[in-house]
């Protein structure tokens, strides 16, 4: 199993700045990399995960930061229940490496293991999901989620033979460059990650105080897209075009960063990584 590296924690670091006092919300905890970052630094930090293998880890943290760290176990599209601030927020989008690694959460298709792919232990299967997706389900899934060109073609045999396991669905993929997408494809789905994502950036500016930012590292193009397009619609001043208006955004654009060849080097998951990052001002 591949040790967990934090993905371009060294730019998240930079770009949240002075984070001494400060409070930080830690969307996406996982091993708590970013967390322990920011807590070494001083910060006082809110996290969120809804996966309950990492519950573990989070009371660990809790015996060693005590008051400087909390830990709630949901979905973090539920920051939008938060009454509070936060002087930054931090994302780490898609699956973790943990999640990936562990052969029985079915997520990987290096492993034969039962058909999971949830990122909680709630909810339906994805080996569930196949008796309930119709093949326009599914087809429609595995283009918009992973770009697969024969979707149609997969999903018809995903339906007729209704695999239980991660090898019984990599059998019926004939193309081995389609594997990774299909499996890609149908976590998103059932995990609804691209609704989390949206939903978890429409709470942001309200939570953030002035002057705070929000950084977000993503790791493939849905995603990206996601991000990088909120981030310039918050930058923009709306308004009448043929009305000269002195109003200023309420928000101004990071500079985006991909990883390093060292990096690279020391952690060649980073390879996809994007990060993007927005200030509140005001």
């Amino acid at each position: 199993m591949m040790k967990h590296i934090p993905v371009l924690l060294d730019s998240v670091m930079c770009a949240a700045g002075d984070v001494a006092n400060a409070r930080v919300l830690d969307a996406t905890f996982g091993a708590g990399g970013y967390s322990r970052a920011f807590l070494g630094a001083g910060a006082v930090v809110t996290a969120f995960d809804r996966d309950p293998t990492v519950i573990e880890t989070a009371k660990k943290f809790a015996g060693e930061f005590s008051a400087r760290f909390r830990f709630i176990p949901k979905r973090f599209s539920s920051m939008a229940e938060l009454d509070e601030k936060f002087d930054v927020i931090v994302f780490d989008l898609g699956i973790s490496s943990m999640q990936i690694d562990d052969a029985s959460r079915g997520f990987s298709f290096r492993a034969d293991a039962p058909l999971d792919m949830r990122m909680s232990i709630d909810g339906p299967t994805i080996a569930d999901m196949f008796d309930v997706w119709t093949a326009d389900d599914l087809t429609k899934i595995l283009r918009d989620f992973g770009d697969v060109r024969p979707a149609r073609a997969i999903a018809c045999a995903i339906k007729d033979e209704r695999p239980k396991t991660t090898f019984e669905l990599k059998e019926l993929i004939h193309n081995p460059r389609d594997i990774a997408p299909v499996f890609q494809a149908l976590r998103i789905a059932l995990n609804d990650e691209m609704g989390e994502i949206t939903r978890a950036l429409a709470a942001v500016p309200n939570l953030l105080n002035v002057g705070g930012r929000c950084i977000c590292v993503t790791f493939h193009s849905l995603e990206d897209r996601i991000v990088k397009n909120t981030f310039r619609d918050w930058a923009t001043v709306a308004g009448d075009a043929r009305m000269p208006t002195v109003a200023r955004p309420r928000f101004e654009l990071m500079r985006a960063i991909t990883p390093t060849d060292a990096e690279l080097e020391k952690n060649p998951r980073a390879r996809s990584a994007h990060m993007r990052g927005v200030i509140k001002l005001c």
